[in-house]
């Protein structure tokens, strides 16, 4: 009969090691599973958040020219319609909707003036002639640029 060689043999493993182990990996997994799913709800947080904000943003679209029908009425019955300025001012800052300033004499800036005309001036500076479509800022965004007749003055 041969010997048996003590070298060939695996050692036994602890079975406490054996079960700790198998615990430090499932605390793993369930560490890993609980990061994931914060993230995940995060993710989908951000992602409603954001079509929220997108859906608000094409409703003001949809109305603006609304706005500009009613800006006409008023300049027309500027009598009449004076307490509704007050109301549709507070509510469009309500709604985070700004009118671009384009009064006649304001300073052009391309990034908030879209100019359809322009007059020969004797100058360099571009100012606002006539504003022919207000401009709008949705959440300190141009959200249409204001339609302006330019003048060159010096």
């Amino acid at each position: 009969m041969k010997k048996e060689d003590k070298t060939d043999k695996k050692p036994v493993e602890n079975p406490v090691e054996k079960l700790e182990k198998q615990n430090l990996e499932l605390t793993n997994d369930l560490q890993r599973t609980r990061a994931d799913f914060e993230n995940f709800r995060k993710q989908t947080e951000l992602q409603k958040s954001k079509a929220m904000e997108s859906a608000r943003e094409m409703t003001v679209l949809k109305v603006l020219p609304l706005l500009d029908d009613i800006d006409r009425a008023i300049a027309t019955y500027n009598e009449q319609l004076s307490p509704l300025t007050k109301v549709l001012e507070k509510t469009l800052a309500e709604l985070k909707l700004e009118k671009i300033d384009s009064k006649d004499g304001a300073e052009f800036n391309p990034d908030l003036h879209e100019a359809v005309m322009v007059e020969d001036g004797d100058g360099e500076k571009e100012v606002v002639s006539s504003t022919l479509r207000p401009g709008y800022k949705y959440d300190g965004e141009v959200i249409r640029p204001a339609m302006v007749k330019v003048k060159r003055v010096l």
